[in-house]
């Protein structure tokens, strides 16, 4: 095999991710915004509800119920980002929820908070799928893999620093 000119050698894994650093960090910034508002900062607004003990509940229940819908979503081409910019644009778009969880923390109703954990939960699996699904899509086998793991490594990268940064929301509450 060493010898014959007609087997292609295989991209190294930094070939790879330098040829697909955006969605690597599409990846990275998707679980980093996630982790840094879910569950942690739900689970520090647990003041006085209408809705009680069950607030919780509701809140990670709509969390995941819209997540899973999410993942389906781009089953449906026609809804489907493929192109590399409109998912780098929508993934920084979603961080606009940061400003919108904190205000509506602070002056919004618990509908204010339900709406918005299912349009992270939403946005979370499907732009997970979108980016999972299309950015092995150009290669053959073996790069897919090592494609497949590289995102995989940025998307425990962006979990592992987005629930360091959960702690930020505590600061200001007495600690």
């Amino acid at each position: 095999a060493e010898d014959d000119p007609a087997i292609p050698e295989r991209l190294s894994n930094k070939q790879l991710l330098m040829q697909n650093m955006d969605y690597a960090l599409d990846m990275f910034l998707i679980y980093l915004l996630t982790l840094s508002i879910f569950p942690g900062f739900l689970a520090e607004d647990l003041g006085s509800h209408s809705l009680g003990s069950w607030y919780a509940l509701v809140l990670i229940a709509s969390y995941n119920g819209s997540d899973l819908i999410g993942r389906y979503a781009p089953l449906v081409e026609s809804i489907k980002v493929t192109s590399r910019r409109g998912l780098l644009a929508a993934v920084l778009a979603r961080y606009l929820l940061l400003p919108a969880f904190y205000y509506a923390a602070r002056y919004g109703g618990e509908a204010w908070m339900i709406v918005l954990v299912s349009a992270l939960g939403l946005s979370n699996g499907y732009l997970t799928v979108c980016v999972l699904t299309e950015a092995p899509r150009p290669y053959k086998g073996p790069e897919q893999n090592a494609l497949g793991n590289l995102l995989v490594f940025c998307l425990l990268a962006g979990i592992c620093l987005g629930a360091v940064l959960d702690w930020l929301w505590l600061i200001g509450k007495g600690w």
